[in-house]
């Protein structure tokens, strides 16, 4: 049982990472629109994830620091300040969008607007991210968040022409009314989202928090090589789900609720529960996670003490980022921007930011003075690598391809 509790922050990162609200909505729409024809993006965008979150798991394990604090120390200032205002920018945007997606969650169940849900919601996240403890947060969030296994269910009642999917799944093509820069947009954001800077920083703060040694990087590894995965086969489950019910009818998705339709046609109210108990646990993990993140990030780059371990008024500056981040969020969100649009930006705006992240991760990996025997090997180093070209590849193409397809319309 130890053992099955200590994935668990794997499990909260990769559902933070594949199935926040931008991504369930992204999944959703890419299904509808695509079918499976991007899913060998997601598998990709999985094992690059895994690569890079174990090696940030290794370096908090063995140096008992996060890798963004050793990214500083071993590039400079300058190149630390650069991966800080990338990777900022990329989890603020998120966790604006996440504090939103909550709201948009309950409002499934109340009808309640959400932005009347708004200031409630954000004051949740604060209270979670000050007072409960790290364990608490990730054990019960990341295993509720697993609600979003129904969508795997409903695929399966939903009894789909597998041949067409898996023809869909292996052979790179796309449907003949859409276009090669629409599917390669939507490349790019899948693969963006995967791979989102603040998974590897919460990561590797993550198992700083919760003291990983030597003698835990099987644990570590459990989390990245169940939890990744796991959020790569929700994100399929809910794109195919969606190619079942919406792609014959030529319909597209454009909110909340549609995502969950496919699973009340499956499997009734009963279902329909389960995705809405597991939309508000997804998108609050991602809210904590984010806005934990920010934290983190802002902290160990300007040498603060940070971490839930840590009492408040030890580590004042940590918590306080955390309040402004919060305020800020709401602020935001009570003005009625659309937290879904607010997503998908900041996928596009990921994939750009992911060489200032990905690159010092791999400096650092293979650095002896940290690591010791347990720098990378070659296969590490080889993955890597390749990663760091598709990382480029994508990071070139983003704005051109949200400027040319205007967002994927």
């Amino acid at each position: 049982m130890k053992k099955f509790f200590s994935v668990a922050l794997g499990i909260l990162t990769a559902i933070g990472g594949f199935v926040d609200i931008g991504d369930l909505v992204t999944n959703a729409q890419v299904g509808a629109r695509l079918g499976w024809s991007l899913g060998l993006v997601v598998m990709v965008g999985v094992l690059g994830i895994c690569v890079f979150a174990e090696m940030s798991g290794r370096v908090a394990a063995v140096s008992h620091r996060a890798t963004f604090d050793l990214v500083r120390e071993r590039l400079g200032p300058r190149v630390g300040l650069l991966n800080l205002l990338g990777s900022m920018a990329v989890t603020l945007l998120t966790f604006i969008a996440e504090i939103g997606g909550v709201a948009l969650a309950i409002e499934l169940v109340v009808s309640v607007h959400y932005v009347l849900l708004v200031p409630l919601v954000a004051g949740l996240v604060w209270l979670i991210l000050w007072k409960a403890r790290f364990s608490l947060m990730e054990n019960v969030l990341g295993l509720v968040g697993l609600s979003l296994i129904v969508f795997v269910v409903a695929l399966w009642q939903l009894d789909p022409d597998w041949g067409h999917l898996g023809s869909q799944l292996v052979t790179v093509d796309k449907p003949s009314d859409e276009t090669w820069p629409v599917w390669s947009y939507y490349a790019v954001a899948l693969f963006g989202a995967a791979l989102t800077p603040y998974e590897v920083f919460f990561f590797s703060s993550g198992g700083v928090e919760e003291h990983w040694q030597v003698e835990d990087l099987t644990t570590m590894r459990l989390n990245v090589f169940i939890g990744f995965p796991l959020g790569g086969l929700l994100s399929l489950a809910i794109a195919g789900c969606t190619a079942v019910v919406f792609g014959p009818l030529d319909a597209s998705v454009d909110t909340l609720g549609q995502v969950g339709l496919p699973v009340a046609v499956a499997l009734g109210k009963l279902g329909l529960a389960f995705a809405i108990i597991g939309f508000v646990a997804a998108t609050l993990g991602a809210a904590c996670e984010t806005g934990l993140s920010t934290g983190y990030s802002i902290a160990q780059y300007f040498g603060w003490q940070w971490g839930k371990y840590v009492k408040p008024r030890d580590a004042s500056r940590f918590h306080l980022t955390l309040i402004i981040v919060t305020l800020l969020a709401m602020a935001i969100l009570v003005t009625g921007v659309d937290p879904i649009l607010v997503t998908e930006v900041s996928v596009v705006f990921s994939a750009v930011a992911l060489p200032l992240t990905y690159f010092p991760i791999l400096v650092v990996a293979n650095d002896p003075d940290y690591l010791g025997e347990h720098v990378n090997g070659r296969l590490a180093n080889g993955l890597g690598m390749i990663y760091l070209v598709l990382i480029g590849v994508a990071a070139t193409a983003a704005i051109p391809l949200m400027i040319w397809t205007r967002m994927g319309a």
